[in-house]
């Protein structure tokens, strides 16, 4: 290998060049406008020097590529950037305006529906009881005749998504439900072509409890653990399980669903999917609910039960803390298996945190490894029932735009995307 005649070193400053010139031409092979896109969404490029310098695309194919970013609207101009003498550069920024997403979390007994930016921010909300059992037809037209209202109070922007939660199983990959015992008529019934059909944008459907972990998780504890299980009791019981900053939902989609594991001295009550002492039917607000009726209590929500425990009632505390105990033992077993940094309570029942959490950790702590405990924290959720909606939103995002989507999204849209 030639020495380099003024630094005496190896290899040769012309090889060096070489190189580098390599890797430049190999960043523009790869810099798609979506790669600008991302670059500057997550902030490493915000000028088109900037963008040039980092993916060594000449200046007249980063201009090409800004101007069809800024036409579609993805991306926008600012004026306000630092002036070294003469005229300060443009900079560039994400256009959380430039569009909006149709987000709902449909729930056994209460559902929120939103329009967000694409920073999956709520521009427009509206929270409905809905009865999902009346089957995807009654349901789904309610629901896409409020977005269409929400819509209407907000202004004109192209809709790039839809993203939706239901209480049941769902297949992701088709976003199909599959559930023979909660919204039984919706069985097998694809739910994407059904909103497509209305809005024309990729559809995106999951399980509710794991769409509210991705709102919790990306909300409040993103920058700080990717490890986190989230558990709703409410109506039912059901978990959300993030892994490495992931929702894992598992091969078919059936993760997280400890609502239909057995707990010890469950009494022979008989859960919904058949079996006996299913955490369900012991733990959920329903079964609070049967059990204080069984003892003569005018009891008709969870709201009444909320309020039995703020009042100090002791005969439903002390239901609650047995409850907490219960749960807490297959949160032991989740916890030992998983080894979150953090497990997020969410629900109604959330609302009487502090006595279901005694009964939690409680159990926890006793049967969990003391490794797995260690730092351990038992939260309750801190969106509340947002988190749903924030999830709906983030699910959606997480998938349109990806530079490979917003690529696909610009051949499909040679020219600017139509307001509504």
């Amino acid at each position: 290998m030639k020495k380099c005649r003024v630094f005496g070193q190896f290899p040769c400053c012309k090889q060096v060049w070489l190189a580098v010139q390599m890797v430049r031409r190999s960043h523009s092979v790869l810099a798609s406008s979506g790669e600008v896109f991302r670059l500057i969404r997550n902030g490493e490029a915000v000028t088109r020097a900037d963008i040039g310098r980092v993916t060594g695309l000449s200046r007249p194919a980063v201009s090409l590529r800004v101007s069809e970013l800024l036409d579609h609207g993805f991306v926008v101009e600012h004026t306000d950037g630092p002036s070294t003498g003469g005229r300060p550069p443009v900079r560039l920024g994400f256009n959380a305006a430039g569009g909006v997403v149709l987000a709902a979390s449909l729930g056994a007994s209460r559902t929120q529906i939103a329009v967000c930016d694409l920073a999956g921010e709520p521009v427009a909300a509206a929270e409905l009881t809905i009865d999902v059992e009346q089957g995807p037809d009654t349901v789904l037209t309610l629901l896409m005749d409020v977005w269409d209202d929400l819509l209407g109070q907000i202004p004109a922007a192209p809709i790039r998504g839809v993203g939706l939660g239901v209480p049941a199983t769902v297949e992701f990959a088709h976003g199909r439900i599959q559930s023979v015992r909660v919204m039984a008529s919706w069985t097998g019934v694809a739910i994407p072509p059904l909103i497509a059909r209305r809005y024309g944008v990729p559809v995106f459907v999951d399980n509710d409890v794991n769409v509210i972990a991705v709102g919790e998780h990306r909300a409040v504890y993103h920058d700080e653990v990717g490890d986190m299980l989230f558990v709703k009791i409410s109506t039912r019981v059901g978990a959300g399980v993030i892994s490495g900053g992931r929702i894992q939902r598992g091969a078919l989609g059936a993760a997280g669903e400890i609502g239909h594991i057995p707990v010890r001295d469950g009494d022979g009550v008989l859960c919904r999917c058949g079996n006996v002492d299913c955490l369900d039917a012991l733990v959920s607000g329903t079964a609070l609910l049967a059990q204080l009726v069984a003892r003569g209590r005018a009891v008709d929500s969870l709201a009444d039960v909320v309020a039995l425990v703020r009042a100090g009632d002791a005969e439903t505390m002390a239901l609650v803390r047995r409850a907490g105990r219960r749960l807490g033992e297959v949160v032991a077993s989740a916890v030992n298996l998983l080894n979150p940094a953090v497990v997020v309570l969410g629900g109604d029942m959330a609302d009487v945190f502090e006595h279901l959490v005694a009964g939690v950790r409680e159990v926890v702590y006793q049967r969990s490894t003391a490794l797995a405990t260690r730092n351990l924290r038992i939260t309750p959720s801190k969106l509340g029932p947002g988190a749903g909606v924030t999830g709906c939103a983030a699910m959606v995002l997480d998938e349109i735009l990806t530079p490979e989507a917003v690529d696909t999204w610009l051949a499909g849209n040679p020219e600017p995307a139509p307001l509504r």
